[in-house]
C-alpha cells in the first residue's frame, strides 16, 4: 500500500496528495504534525529514502534557524530534532514498499507509482 506523509498546510504537500487522488492507486494518508515519527520509524523512512536525516530537514523553519543552525549535529540528534519537531521534515513524503520519495517537485512521486 502506498502511503503519503501530508501536511495539509503545505502547498506541495497538497498537490502530492492530489496526483496520488488522481492516479487511482490506493494509498493512505498520514497526518504527521498529529501522529508524529518516533525514532524507530523516521530511520526507517530514511533507510527507504536513501538519505541521511540532514536531506530530510526543512532548514528555513524558524525552530531550525533559532534552534539547530549552524551546530554540528550527530544524525542522531538530527532525527531526535525532527521527532521533537515534526515541522522540521521535508514534505510530502509518499512511500510505496521500501522505496520512498520527497515529493519536491512533485513529479518524483510519479516515478515510484
Amino acid at each position: 500500500m502506498i502511503k503519503i506523509y501530508h501536511n495539509p498546510r503545505c502547498a506541495k504537500s497538497r498537490e502530492g496528495l492530489a496526483l496520488l487522488e488522481s492516479s487511482g492507486e490506493d494509498f493512505e494518508t498520514v497526518l504527521y504534525l498529529k501522529d508524529p515519527f518516533n525514532e524507530k520509524q523516521l530511520e526507517e523512512l530514511l533507510s527507504y529514502l536513501d538519505i541521511s536525516p540532514e536531506e530530510l530537514i526543512r532548514k528555513n523553519e524558524p525552530i531550525w534557524k533559532s534552534e539547530f543552525k549552524g551546530k554540528d549535529l550527530s544524525d542522531k540528534a538530527l532525527i531526535k530534532a525532527m521527532v521533537d519537531y515534526p515541522k522540521l521534515i521535508e514534505r510530502p513524503i509518499v512511500v510505496k514498499g521500501n522505496k520512498a520519495v520527497i515529493g519536491r517537485p512533485v513529479e518524483k512521486i510519479k516515478d515510484l507509482l
